[in-house]
């Protein structure tokens, strides 16, 4: 499962880089979701051209498609853990007596 992650870039290991400012941090971060977030679009772009070839016909192998869309259907699903997660974290903090 995280080799298959790590296929796809959803892995932090490339967002590692020598202490930044928090500026330049944030950006980094904003670049490397951004860009994880473009790869699961992609993902799902690709399994809903798999399906539509072969409603129509296409030369293309059912277990193809199968696999393409499992494919995307995990990726929104790491997504959206990521999502919640991160979501969770900011609650906590704010909870958090200053």
């Amino acid at each position: 499962m995280i080799d298959g992650a790590s296929r796809i870039g959803l892995t932090m290991s490339s967002a590692v880089s020598p202490p930044a400012k928090p500026a330049e941090a944030q950006k980094q971060f904003a670049a490397f979701f951004k860009e994880a977030l473009n790869r699961v679009n992609e993902a799902q772009i690709q399994a809903d051209a798999l399906t539509e070839k072969l409603v129509r016909g296409g030369n293309v192998q059912l277990h193809d498609v199968m696999i393409a869309a499992q494919k995307a259907s995990i990726t929104l699903q790491l997504t959206l853990e990521i999502r919640n997660k991160a979501i969770e974290a900011y609650q906590e903090m704010m909870r958090m007596p200053l």
